[in-house]
């Protein structure tokens, strides 16, 4: 059993601070928390526990990352550990970013050296349909292990990143329409699919049953559909049991991506969202609509896709090609304003896994007030890659994923002092976790 005592607790969940608080926790979960001065050390009667006195510091939910690339471009390496994009089909939905990912990249501990605990990581925006994301814990030492939820989402990406691969090799997609065009014949594809082996499931189940049942009329055997690994990765797309990751920054783009999810009823983030500014109350009016029943199920009856919410980012970074030429730090606080869920993102390796909450408070500098990015990195952002029943916030029975700071995580000079994963301590630079355990003892 972990107690911390004497912290400032940011819960991240409906606002609540607690100036002078405690947190214990058990095994992998968040016991209890809340104010000293309902503290009782009845809690931890009977247990061996390590109690620290944090002594005023910041303790924070663990922060989560909701785009990055982490372990699949690595750290230091060129060709041999670039293992993000398949450049050489535009259409790879069947690929997983599990296969993919370096565990070992030194990343991933500067990652949680900071204190961000879980990364959406995946393939990039080279291929139209890049591939399968996966939510992953970045401390633990096998892909494995880490998992919380793969596939987490399927990777599509729009506007000049495919024309550029394709296009110079005069292949589809050159142009936008191309790639719409490819997106949209996948879809269809992946739909008269699903509907095939519906059908013989449907068949298969009725001819089972009249053997077993040694019925008078037995229906002829159903023909089993052949397997197609492509078109079988975008079934949960299409249930909505997963999202459309939505890689677009021009708002040209931006819409495309709306438009298309309209039209098969799938759910869907938007990712990076360059242009977004511009487009504030259109993707405030879609995501209100998407609120309605039926939408985002895969029901191709007009009733429309769900927006789950936008993540923004690198906010840091220059305008290095044209799609980025309306890049400003003020797009994440405009559409927080205008009522939209907004996390932020490093695209990491665009911008190291490390410096998230920098980009947070870039947010900040924007426009974004400071407890909604805060939530960008925590709690909005488990909201938007669906696992906020679990994560992204300080929350009895909740999982034990926390950080403490000396202070302000967007004051630059402030440090970690302690990073907790699964309720076990993962870095403990000020040796406040050793000392306790010592006192323990």
């Amino acid at each position: 059993m972990l107690v911390i005592q004497h912290a400032r607790i940011l819960t991240m969940d409906d606002n609540i601070i607690f100036e002078d608080g405690y947190l214990i926790a058990k095994e992998d979960r968040i016991l209890v928390l809340g104010s000293m001065d309902a503290y009782s050390s009845g809690l931890t009667a009977g247990e061996d526990a390590v109690v620290i006195d944090a002594k005023g510091a910041w303790l924070l939910p663990a922060f989560i990352d909701a785009h990055s690339h982490l372990g699949l471009f690595n750290d230091s390496l060129d060709y041999e550990g670039s293992d993000g994009n398949e450049d050489t089909d535009p259409i790879t939905p069947q690929l997983r970013a599990i296969d993919g990912i370096h565990h070992a990249d030194i990343c991933f501990r500067e990652a949680y050296e900071s204190g961000v605990s879980i990364v959406m990581t995946g393939p990039g925006s080279g291929n139209v349909m890049g591939g399968q994301f996966a939510l992953i814990r970045t401390y633990e030492n096998t892909v494995d292990r880490a998992i919380i939820q793969a596939p987490s989402a399927q990777k599509i990406a729009l506007g000049e990143n495919p024309k550029q691969v394709y296009g110079k090799e005069n292949k589809t997609p050159s142009t936008r329409m191309g790639t719409a065009g490819l997106l949209r014949d996948t879809l269809f594809k992946a739909v008269e699919y699903r509907e095939k082996w519906d059908e013989y499931i449907t068949d298969k189940a009725l001819y089972d049953a009249a053997v077993a049942s040694a019925a008078q009329e037995i229906p002829d055997v159903p023909d089993r559909p052949d397997f197609d690994l492509q078109l079988e990765s975008l079934r949960p797309v299409l249930t909505g049991s997963i999202p459309l990751k939505i890689h677009a920054h021009r708002q040209d783009d931006i819409l495309t991506g709306v438009r298309i999810c309209n039209e098969f009823g799938l759910k869907y983030t938007l990712e990076h969202c360059t242009e977004g500014h511009h487009i504030a109350d259109v993707l405030r009016d879609e995501y209100i609509a998407g609120q309605a029943p039926g939408r985002g199920t895969g029901n191709r009856t007009g009733k429309g896709g769900m927006l789950l919410g936008v993540i923004v980012g690198p906010t840091i970074g220059d305008r290095s090609k044209p799609e980025l030429s309306s890049h400003t730090i003020k797009t994440a606080g405009v559409l927080h304003k205008a009522g939209l869920p907004v996390a932020i993102m490093t695209d990491h390796p665009s911008l190291p896994q490390q410096y998230l909450a920098l980009s947070a408070a870039l947010a900040v500098r924007g426009g974004m007030p400071s407890m909604d990015a805060l939530a960008s990195i925590t709690s909005t952002a488990a909201k938007i890659c669906g696992i906020s029943d679990r994560f992204g916030s300080l929350h009895t029975g909740k999982a034990a994923d926390f950080t403490l700071f000396t202070g302000d995580p967007f004051d630059y000079l402030s440090e970690v002092q302690l990073f907790v994963g699964q309720g076990i301590v993962r870095y403990d630079p000020a040796n406040l976790y050793s000392e306790a355990l010592q006192e323990t003892k």
